[in-house]
């Protein structure tokens, strides 16, 4: 699966108040904006339209209405969203004219073609502003460059190139661990991990948990963007998970809200955040804790949830 990660670098024009966490803020706010400059049907609903098919708003933010055109599509139960919006991590909430703003964006497979869009959109939207109105205005900011690595991608209001150098492409290699021993991994959850045991949100991250999280995130966006479903067996892996053990957990709840535009309510949005020991037999389930340390995982990933790290202990 290609795989795109691209830094977004801005800096504030006037006063701005954002939550804490800022993920939600700048994906809604996203979405309006690419929605405003894809679309001219303002009178139509996107289920109802004509061109879904072809409608970059639609593939990028409804994969799910794409069923109809793309037989693939009505197999999955869910269709992962191919992107994700990486805020960064201060709870800094008051920011002043001039401060930095840095946010990545995560692409995934073909939609890295999309790019410009995003690049359109994200530049749309620091000029509508963002956050709480503050006399009368919500927080404006200004795109001054993108970057993929070192590579300049955009400039002061221009593409300098739309020529990706040295993109990665993401795979689930079993068989390739470099026969390496490993006892002990500790995962770091940075952002607030959300997931359903027995349509439940979960408090607790057992290592077979950890594992079925992954395999859900590995499997849904290689059957969507990548070369389709992994040829694992999911029954034996699980099984092998359930003999890996927890032996230090300084996991914590978070618990944060959203207002959602779409259902007219504030919405709770906690998670798991801290980091977890987990000691046994670790090395066959790396290539999972690698893919998954770059693409987050568990539900609302678009907002920036669910980005876990992880060290190798012993």
């Amino acid at each position: 699966m290609l795989f795109g990660k691209y830094k977004f670098s801005s800096v504030f024009i006037n006063d701005a108040i954002l939550p804490p966490y800022k993920g939600s803020t700048f994906r809604g706010g996203f979405g309006h904006a690419l929605k405003y400059v894809v679309c001219n049907l303002s009178n139509q609903t996107c289920e109802e339209c004509l061109m879904a098919k072809e409608c970059v708003y639609i593939r990028l933010f409804e994969p799910k209405l794409l069923e109809k055109h793309f037989p693939e599509v009505k197999q999955m139960s869910t269709i992962p969203s191919p992107f994700v919006i990486e805020p960064p991590l201060t709870e800094k909430s008051h920011f002043i004219p001039n401060d930095a703003f840095d946010f990545n964006l995560l692409l995934f497979g073909d939609n890295n073609k999309f790019l410009p869009y995003f690049v359109f959109a994200f530049d749309q939207m620091g000029k509508k502003g963002v956050g709480k109105h503050i006399d009368g205005h919500r927080g404006q900011f200004k795109l001054k460059t993108v970057k993929h690595e070192k590579q300049l991608i955009y400039s002061d209001e221009k593409f300098v190139t739309d020529n990706i150098e040295n993109m990665e492409t993401l795979t689930i290699d079993v068989d390739n661990n470099n026969n390496k021993q490993i006892n002990a991994v500790k995962i770091i959850i940075d952002t607030p991990l959300r997931f359903k045991i027995n349509r439940k949100i979960s408090t607790e991250l057992t290592f077979e948990r950890l594992v079925r999280v992954m395999l859900r995130r590995v499997s849904f966006l290689l059957a969507s963007y990548g070369p389709g479903n992994p040829d694992l067996d999911y029954t034996e892996i699980i099984q092998k998970a359930k003999s890996v053990k927890m032996s230090n957990n300084n996991l914590k709840w978070y618990d944060w809200n959203r207002y959602s535009a779409r259902q007219d309510r504030k919405m709770n949005m906690g998670g798991l955040v801290g980091s977890v020991v987990y000691e046994g037999s670790i090395e066959q389930f790396i290539p999972f804790i690698d893919f998954c340390s770059k693409v987050h995982i568990g539900k609302q990933t678009t907002f920036g949830l669910g980005k876990i790290r992880w060290e190798v202990l012993k």
